[in-house]
């Protein structure tokens, strides 16, 4: 009843009985798990984004098991329609003291904003994080430096989707408001602060790197490309040359770059990966990285992103320092807190996964008064 090598074996060990049944149960597990793979999907398989011309290697490879999750934060983003103004209602700067933004507002959507705020970045807090304890008499003082500070970010929010609409709808009509960044929280998630050098037993090019850092994205790489290449407008995005010998001074000539440069521009590009979840390619052309005329159109709207966020730190973000605490401030040289593409992005191609988050809140579009539809 039993087949012939099984009998065998019994025949050639008749004190071996688990042999057998070993073998049976380690190729009936293997069959089990083909079962189980081919009925609920490979939770390893992937699927590729060609970013760039067939042959060339140039596509974006990610596990569906990400791909497809949804972002965690986007469940709790709160919304609400705008109540289209009649005509002649009392707008908000006359009837609150102090309204210097959004004054232009009526009634109903100055508080309807009001409150989405509270919870995009202080739903348990409340109002209170802006205008303290008191009655609402008390709500045009400017005591609080949350108040100052949110009153800032409007603007600078206001500015990027009215100037910068280039990059944030380069794909599609989404925009950004304030849970763009916070998600829910005081203080938004991947901000950075000033930390070279990081070995203060070095001095020179050795004082920036080797040290795992946010910033370097734990790499040995250059900590300091993020100070330099995200808040100086002069600052080139270069690296060396490919030729062995060139004409001019690396680091005193014009687009000369140094070895250094090129290991903080390396700094930069990893960075950028990490933040929008993507590899080189999404940008490059895996060929010829060097080839301005090979870029995908991702390289244009990462250019534009780029200049955005110095303008972002530089207009808005680094001229707080003087309004922050000194617990908001970096634990090392005491700087504002500074945005980056990861605040925005939080791993993912398109912040929000490509959510419009503007359409409700025309009032965040320009600072100009709103148009609703």
């Amino acid at each position: 009843m039993f087949p012939k090598w099984f009998d065998k074996w019994n025949a050639d060990n008749p004190t071996n009985i688990f042999g057998p049944a070993i073998a049976v149960g380690v190729v009936g597990s293997a069959i089990f798990f083909a079962a189980l793979v081919v009925t609920w999907g490979n939770p390893y398989q992937t699927e590729s984004m060609q970013t760039g011309p067939r042959g060339t290697g140039m596509s974006v490879p990610e596990y569906n098991v990400s791909r497809s999750a949804p972002d965690p934060t986007i469940e709790a983003y709160y919304t609400e329609e705008p109540y289209i103004p009649e005509g002649g209602e009392e707008l908000a700067k006359d009837i609150y003291e102090n309204v210097q933004v959004l004054g232009e507002l009526t009634d109903d959507n100055f508080n309807r904003l009001m409150l989405a705020m509270t919870q995009w970045v202080a739903p348990e807090e409340g109002c209170a994080y802006c205008h303290g304890d008191g009655d609402l008499e008390t709500y045009g003082a400017d005591d609080l430096y949350t108040k100052v500070v949110s009153r800032r970010m409007i603007e600078m929010t206001q500015n990027i989707n009215e100037y910068w609409d280039g990059h944030v709808n380069a794909v599609d009509e989404v925009g950004v408001n304030c849970y763009t960044c916070h998600r829910g929280q005081n203080v938004p998630s991947d901000i950075w602060f000033n930390v070279t050098p990081v070995n203060e037993n070095a001095s020179g090019w050795a004082a920036v790197q080797n040290r795992a850092t946010s910033m370097s994205s734990s790499t040995s790489l250059p900590s300091s490309a993020l100070e330099v290449y995200l808040t100086d407008y002069d600052s080139m995005v270069n690296v060396h040359d490919l030729d062995s010998r060139v004409a001019g001074v690396p680091g005193l000539t014009e687009d000369v770059a140094t070895i250094q440069k090129t290991e903080m521009t390396f700094s930069l590009m990893n960075y950028f990966a990490n933040s929008l979840g993507v590899n080189c390619v999404f940008c490059h052309n895996s060929r010829a990285f060097y080839d301005a005329g090979q870029y995908t159109p991702q390289w244009g709207i990462a250019q534009m992103g780029r200049q955005m966020v110095i303008e972002l730190n530089q207009e808005y973000l680094i001229p707080l320092e003087d309004t922050y605490p000194p617990e908001r401030l970096g634990p090392i040289f005491a700087d504002a807190p500074k945005a980056a593409c990861r605040t925005c992005h939080k791993g993912y191609q398109r912040p929000m996964q490509g959510m419009n988050v503007t359409d409700d809140w025309p009032e965040l579009v320009s600072s100009e008064a709103p148009v609703y539809e």
